[in-house]
């Protein structure tokens, strides 16, 4: 088959990984603020707050990824961290998407599972999917704070957030492979900020090898009890 008339070259083989080594440049200057994501993320979720998580197709599955890095563990043991994926209870979602329209699929849950301090994170390779840009208008509406994972910009999604990290590459592909690196970034930065790792990838020294594989880390999350009462109390109230 033909290429489409006007389409852009497709990168393959050398030409897919020199277009990644190029968009990996432009990442490593934003390394810092991820950094300064992960600390304060570590600090909300430590807290007894919540990520939240959404995006389409592959960017959807990336939110999981990120989620599951959180609720499971990235690498060293510790203890679980509250993160919800918004696209992955399919009851939930059909259903909003069957009452109210797809562009709500994810405003609705950010209503339903934020809470003031909480962080939504929002991933979109074009930066213009609508029920996206709904769910940063909703966490706006509730104190939820809002970062995002574009493609390049400036994007409608990027002028949405509060903070973004746009990966200047033309191909969706590149654009989806260093959001990758750029969760990955986030999940070391979290586990530094816990001190569950150093930031070197050195072993800690107070880590012994079973908790490495299994055990229990010594962080809790001391205020998740004080979240829980006032949730309740707010559902008493309203």
């Amino acid at each position: 088959m033909s290429a489409a008339r006007g389409a852009q070259p497709l990168p393959s083989g050398t030409a897919h990984i020199d277009a990644l080594i190029l968009a990996l440049g432009g990442l490593r200057q934003r390394t810092s603020q991820i950094d300064r994501w992960g600390a304060h993320l570590a600090d909300v979720l430590v807290g007894g707050g919540r990520l939240l998580a959404a995006g389409n197709g592959g960017s959807a599955a990336q939110a999981q990824h990120l989620t599951a890095e959180l609720v499971g563990r990235y690498r060293d043991e510790r203890l679980p961290l509250s993160a919800i994926a918004l696209h992955a209870e399919t009851s939930t979602t059909t259903a909003i998407c069957n009452d109210y329209g797809a562009d709500a699929v994810f405003a609705r849950q950010v209503l339903a599972h934020g809470r003031a301090g909480d962080v939504l994170v929002l991933l979109s390779t074009s930066g213009r999917s609508s029920n996206v840009l709904r769910a940063a208008e909703a966490a706006a509406q509730i104190g939820v704070c809002t970062w995002a994972l574009t493609g390049p910009g400036p994007n409608p999604l990027s002028r949405a957030v509060e903070e973004t990290v746009c990966v200047d590459a033309p191909s969706t592909a590149t654009v989806q492979e260093l959001h990758l690196v750029a969760l990955h970034l986030l999940c070391a930065a979290i586990d530094v900020r816990l001190g569950v790792a150093p930031p070197d990838g050195a072993c800690s020294p107070g880590l012994t090898a079973d908790r490495r594989q299994g055990g229990t880390s010594d962080w809790v999350g001391i205020n998740r009890p004080e979240r829980r009462r006032a949730d309740r109390a707010r559902e008493v109230s309203a």
